[in-house]
C-alpha cells in the first residue's frame, strides 16, 4: 500500500471538512431538537436519551443528509421515527378514549357539578392546568397523536412538514392533530375540574 495520491488526499479533507460543517450545523439545532424530544416523551432523562440517539444517528447517516435542504426537518423526522422504534419496542397500545365530549369539556363539567361558575371559580381551575399538568397529559396522548400535536402545535410546523418528517400523509396529519387535540383538551379539562381534596 503506497501513499494516497493528491486527488485521494483532497478529496479526504473535502469530506472531513463537510462533516465538520455538518456537525457543527447540527448541533447549533440541539436545543429545537431537544424540545420537542421534551414534548415527545415523559421526562428530561428520555428526551435527553432520544436526543442523543438522535444525534448518534445523524453523525452516522451524515452522508444521505442533501446539502442545502431543512436539517432541522432531518434531524426531526430521525427523532420521531426513533421514538415510534420505541414505542412499537415496547408494545404500547394505543389508549382508546371516545370523543362524543364537545369542544366544551370543561365547562360542561364545571355546570354540571355546581351550575353557574363565578369568574373566581374559572380562574382557580385556569390556575390548575400548570406547564406540569400540560406535559403530564401530552406524554399520556397515543405517541401517533403526541408526535403530530408536538410538530404543529409547539413545534410550530406547517402541515406539510410535519406530514414529511413523519412520513405521513398531509391528510392523516390533520386527522390525527384534531382527535390528539380533543384527547388532550379532555385529559385538561379532567385535571383542572378536579377537586383537589
Amino acid at each position: 500500500m503506497g501513499e494516497p495520491s493528491p486527488t485521494e488526499t483532497r478529496q479526504l479533507a473535502d469530506d472531513a471538512r463537510a462533516r465538520v460543517r455538518f456537525e457543527e450545523e447540527a448541533l447549533e439545532l440541539a436545543d429545537q431538537v431537544y424540545q420537542v424530544a421534551r414534548r415527545l416523551v415523559g421526562s428530561r432523562e428520555e428526551a435527553e436519551d432520544l436526543m442523543q440517539d438522535t444525534y448518534a444517528r445523524a453523525f452516522r447517516s451524515w452522508r444521505s443528509y442533501q446539502p442545502g435542504t431543512n436539517l432541522r426537518a432531518w434531524l426531526l423526522r430521525i427523532l420521531t421515527n426513533l421514538n415510534i422504534d420505541k414505542a412499537r419496542a415496547r408494545q404500547r397500545r394505543p389508549q382508546t378514549e371516545p370523543l362524543e365530549e364537545g369542544d366544551y369539556f370543561l365547562y360542561n363539567r364545571l355546570a354540571g357539578s355546581g351550575g353557574d361558575q363565578q369568574p373566581e371559580e374559572e380562574e382557580r381551575v385556569l390556575a390548575r392546568l400548570s406547564q406540569d399538568g400540560v406535559v403530564g397529559a401530552l406524554s399520556e396522548l397515543p405517541h401517533d397523536f403526541r408526535d403530530v400535536v408536538v410538530l404543529v402545535d409547539i413545534g410550530g410546523f406547517a402541515y406539510a412538514e410535519a406530514a414529511q418528517i413523519l412520513d405521513i400523509p398531509v391528510g392523516t396529519v390533520m386527522s390525527r392533530l384534531h382527535r390528539g387535540r380533543r384527547i388532550l383538551k379532555r385529559q385538561l379539562a379532567e385535571e383542572a375540574s378536579d377537586d383537589p381534596s
